[in-house]
């Protein structure tokens, strides 16, 4: 069992099947079963799943000070997190509506309230730190202190860049000096990724690159290895919704990274998570034991 500190965004979310985005005007739509509402957000995902892999987490949040820590917990959820380290501070919980359609095309509305101008406990999250033996940090901006104090503590940092833009470049620079394994997707690419990749490894240096690409699967650096390698996606589900998939595919590696120390059979291990949470609808479910994802790789890949 591995000890995490997981900090970001945890929202209240509503995900909306489609028939296809954009979404054509008519003034009420009536499709049974197409509307799932729960809590959600890239921290929490990542929270979630790590717990489910049997890791010990300590979530690092901020809810609506009108509300109570336990909505972290709603009553469908399968694992729990501990509530130790969410703080009731913001005028409202963040909250988000996601629309997908068949085509694993998606559009976000996020409304974070005023997360921007609160401030997380950091000797709380410093009480968190100790013995923990990675800490994932979303690029938000309360977590800017817990980067500066996750490496005064010489901890191993991963981040989470959900949608890489050369114009905020700036703003992530912090992050992406900082962080010895990266995850960014290629949503807002138009560039061939093997350049991308190589730009951000050599001007950043992290010790793993993952660089998401939705259905062409994923492209990851490894510095130890001197590698840039192309995985495709494998199937192990029915495609329901892909909203989280990232989440899963992120936390599943570094839940295996941190055990072994092997990219290879940690981003296996990761696709065989990933694919089978996107059978399930929403962002926090859906999750393989263990055991089926050893089952599963050695279906596929025989070792």
């Amino acid at each position: 069992m591995s000890k995490f500190v997981v900090a970001g965004i945890v929202q209240q979310e509503t995900i909306v099947k489609v028939d296809k985005v954009p979404v054509k005007y008519q003034p009420v739509t009536d499709i049974f079963n197409s509307i799932h509402t729960s809590i959600g957000g890239d921290a929490y995902n990542e929270a979630i799943a790590l717990t489910w892999l049997g890791d010990q987490v300590a979530f690092c949040a901020m809810i609506g000070k009108n509300d109570k820590p336990e909505i972290i917990n709603p009553a469908a959820t399968e694992v729990t997190l501990h509530t130790n380290y969410v703080l009731c501070k913001t005028d409202a919980t963040p909250a988000a509506v996601i629309l997908y359609d068949s085509e694993r095309k998606q559009q976000i509305f996020e409304d974070i309230k005023n997360l921007r101008e609160c401030k997380y406990d950091l000797g709380l999250f410093k009480n968190a730190l100790s013995g923990s033996d990675m800490v994932i940090l979303a690029n938000t901006n309360f977590c800017r202190p817990m980067l500066k104090a996750s490496l005064e503590a010489g901890k191993k940092i991963a981040v989470n860049i959900r949608n890489f833009k050369y114009s905020t470049e700036r703003y992530n620079e912090e992050y992406l000096e900082s962080a010895n394994i990266l995850y960014l997707s290629d949503d807002y690419l138009d560039e061939d990724p093997y350049q991308f990749a190589k730009y951000i490894a050599e001007k950043y240096q992290p010790e793993i690159l993952i660089l998401g690409q939705g259905a062409q699967g994923l492209l990851m650096y490894s510095k130890d290895l001197g590698t840039y390698v192309q995985y495709k996606p494998v199937k192990t589900n029915e495609i329901v919704n892909t909203v989280g998939a990232g989440n899963a595919l992120f936390s599943c590696f570094l839940h295996y990274y941190n055990k072994t120390s092997d990219p290879v059979y940690s981003i296996r291990n990761a696709l065989l998570f990933a694919s089978y949470k996107i059978g399930f609808l929403g962002t926090s479910i859906g999750f393989m034991t263990e055991k089926q994802i050893e089952d599963w790789r050695e279906l596929i890949w025989k070792n």
